[in-house]
């Protein structure tokens, strides 16, 4: 690249950025109010979403109340870990980490007249289970509990679940 190359690059450039400004400055001038250009105040640059979270008790998966006739059990896995293996009679609500729950969702858990709801999820670091039964509690549900170590310690083999079905 010679020399007179890169002058013709810089001019370019120069030319190109100066347009730019020129525009932005005329698009701004003929907006009702227009951005001014110096900040007068500070602009919030994190503004946290709110979270409906509420407070879930951990229960180990031998207590009674996990397997209790009046508990409603909620499998917060995804689809194909649920389809795998599943506590029978469990509820599926798959926990989204980026959406809420759905209402409609919320309401089924709400409408189904159990003493107790125990969630239980993947058992990972953070659990979904205990995000689900959070997100639940916050959401106005009552007596929400969720599984220490999900669905692996309730199959009591420590490993992730496989093929089968384990009755309450």
């Amino acid at each position: 690249m010679t020399l007179r190359d890169l002058l013709v690059a810089t001019r370019d450039a120069t030319l190109v950025a100066v347009l730019a400004v020129a525009a932005a400055a005329a698009t701004n001038a003929l907006r009702d109010a227009p951005f001014p250009w110096i900040a007068v105040a500070a602009y919030d640059l994190f503004v946290p979403c709110p979270e409906p979270l509420g407070d879930a008790k951990a229960v180990s998966p031998m207590e009674p109340i996990v397997r209790a006739e009046r508990t409603l059990v909620v499998d917060a896995r995804d689809r194909a870990a649920h389809s795998d293996w599943h506590l029978s009679g469990a509820m599926h609500v798959p926990f989204d980490w980026i959406d809420a729950v759905p209402d409609e969702a919320v309401r089924r858990v709400a409408a189904s007249g159990a003493a107790a709801v125990v969630v239980y999820g993947d058992g990972g670091d953070p659990d979904s289970g205990r995000e689900l039964a959070r997100e639940l509690s916050g959401r106005g549900v009552r007596n929400v509990h969720y599984v220490e170590g999900g669905a692996p310690a309730l199959r009591g083999d420590g490993h992730p679940p496989g093929a089968g079905e384990v009755a309450p």
